[in-house]
């Protein structure tokens, strides 16, 4: 029998608890490696993305950012098995990407919020959990959570043609946050909308990502919400879509998406991306 020895001291659990929570933030999450893609079309062949690489770790709230056509939302549709590769490698947590092959650890929002029409606010966000067989009454608690946290409350039984634009978007958010993925793949969720909608999301995602703190890899060409949102802000090149800059956000948490908006660090961040960014957008008219 081994004998146990002495309890360590409060101040060395401490430190130990600490050097655990360093060594979680630096885990790698995702890791693209090299990733290429080219379509055929029309018998001509093109590259979309070419020899693409970064990591997200955990936590990290990271943008992915370049002009229309770079291939921002192929990049992340490969990320989430959705699309197959050309070229390279895809990682979530050390294990490939395989195309098809569902990860219960990735949660996907859309552009759209493909809400099903029929089915009302708390049957939209309960769908997920449906599916995968948990209890009615097991549900029930989880949904009217996620309606509270959204700001949906009096909204239960609403369908989705009774609802404004950002409401539904809300919906479709906590439709994927219900099932707590561990890392969240964004696409545009919010480019359909108007300005004070859209700065209304903001608030509520961040809100979410302030409590839960998941591993977001989130696709804009809206330079403004990169750095509302971001930890981090990936920049691609015009089409074919290569990393071209890598940019640290150091701006406070929590944060107001109003109120950032009218600071001088907000305004010098977008003047110094907007300079790499904007190179991008003329090469795609000339092009």
């Amino acid at each position: 029998m081994a004998v146990p020895g002495p309890s360590p001291s409060p101040s060395t659990r401490l430190a130990l608890a600490r050097e655990d929570r360093h060594a979680d933030a630096a885990r790698t999450r995702i890791a693209v490696q090299g990733l290429t893609k080219r379509f055929t079309s029309t018998g001509r062949e093109f590259v979309a993305v070419d020899d693409v690489s970064f990591e997200v770790k955990q936590g990290e709230f990271v943008a992915l950012l370049g002009p229309s056509g770079c291939g921002k939302s192929t990049i992340l549709n490969m990320v989430a098995g959705l699309l197959p590769r050309s070229g390279g490698r895809i990682l979530i947590d050390d294990d490939t990407v395989e195309t098809g092959r569902v990860n219960r650890k990735v949660g996907y929002v859309f552009q759209r919020d493909t809400l099903f029409p029929w089915r009302t606010v708390e049957q939209n966000i309960g769908y997920g959990l449906e599916i995968a067989g948990i209890h009615k009454a097991a549900r029930a608690g989880r949904v009217a959570s996620a309606i509270d946290k959204a700001g949906l409350a009096g909204f239960a039984q609403s369908f989705p043609r009774m609802l404004s634009g950002g409401m539904r978007q809300r919906v479709a958010l906590m439709r994927t946050l219900i099932l707590e993925p561990e890392i969240l793949l964004m696409d545009e969720p919010f480019g359909a909308l108007d300005t004070h909608t859209k700065l209304e999301m903001h608030k509520t995602l961040l809100e979410i990502w302030e409590r839960e703190r998941q591993t977001v890899l989130f696709v804009t060409h809206d330079l403004g919400e990169a750095i509302t949102l971001a930890s981090r802000i990936i920049l691609l090149s015009a089409r074919p879509g290569r990393l071209k800059e890598d940019f640290e956000i150091a701006l406070l948490r929590p944060r107001d998406p109003v109120s950032l908006r009218e600071s001088a660090e907000f305004g010098r961040l977008y003047s110094h991306i907007w300079h790499s960014l904007g190179e991008e957008f003329r090469r795609t008219r000339v092009d």
